[in-house]
C-alpha cells in the first residue's frame, strides 16, 4: 500500500494519501489544509482518488475539503455523529477563526464498514471520545492504523473540547485499538 503523510496547516494535522500500487486507486484521509499541496502529491503518486475520508470533523482536519473534492470527484465519507460539527465549520469559531461551509457527506460510515482502496481494504473502527463521531481506519494487509486524534506518540487525544469525553476516549483505545495486532503501525492525526 502506498502511504504518504503530509503535515498541513498551522496545527500541522497529518493528512494521509493511501493508494493501491496495482490499480492506482487512492483515498485522502483528513485533508486539513493546503489543498493545492495535497493535490500535487496525488498527481505525483498518480492516484485516482475515490474517497475523502474524515476521522472526525475538527477544523484542522477538514479545511481543504472544498479544495480536493471538486477536482477529484471523490465521495466524502464520515460518521454521522460528527456531521453537525462539519456543518458548524469544524468548531473553528470556538477558537476565534472563521468557519467555512462544507458539503454534507455523501457516505455515512458505520463501525466495521469496509472501504476498498484498490486491492486493499480499510476497516472502519468507531473510536469516539475526542469527538462524538470519531472513527479510525485499519488497513489489515498493511498492518496500519490511521487513528486521527485518538492515540499519539506518547500521548492520547484531547477530550476537553465540546463533544469530547475522557472516559469514552479511554474506552475506545482499550476496546478498538489495543485489540489490534501488536505489530500494527499507528499513523496519528498529529506528530510522528
Amino acid at each position: 500500500m502506498i502511504i504518504e503523510r503530509l503535515p498541513v496547516g498551522p496545527l500541522q494535522a497529518n493528512c494521509y494519501l493511501l493508494g493501491c500500487e496495482e490499480t492506482k486507486t487512492g483515498v485522502i484521509i483528513d485533508p486539513g489544509d493546503e489543498g493545492d499541496r495535497i493535490l500535487r502529491a496525488v498527481a505525483r503518486l498518480g492516484l485516482s482518488i475515490s474517497h475523502v475520508l474524515l476521522t472526525h470533523a475538527h477544523f484542522d482536519h477538514i479545511a481543504a475539503i472544498n479544495d480536493v473534492l471538486p477536482p477529484t470527484g471523490a465521495i466524502l465519507a464520515m460518521h454521522p455523529a460528527d456531521a453537525p460539527l462539519l456543518q458548524a465549520g469544524g468548531g473553528a469559531a470556538f477558537f476565534g477563526l472563521p468557519a467555512a461551509e462544507y458539503p454534507a457527506p455523501t457516505l455515512l460510515l458505520a463501525p466495521d464498514d469496509i472501504i476498498a482502496v484498490g486491492r486493499h481494504a480499510l476497516q472502519v473502527l468507531f473510536t469516539p471520545g475526542h469527538s462524538p463521531g470519531h472513527v479510525s481506519f485499519f488497513a489489515p494487509q498493511a498492518g496500519a492504523l490511521f487513528d486521527g486524534d485518538v492515540l499519539f506518540a506518547g500521548s492520547i487525544g484531547r477530550s476537553d473540547l465540546p463533544g469530547g469525553n475522557p472516559e469514552t476516549l479511554l474506552d475506545s483505545i482499550a476496546r478498538q485499538l489495543m485489540t489490534l495486532p501488536d505489530d500494527t503501525t499507528v499513523y496519528p492525526g498529529h506528530g510522528p
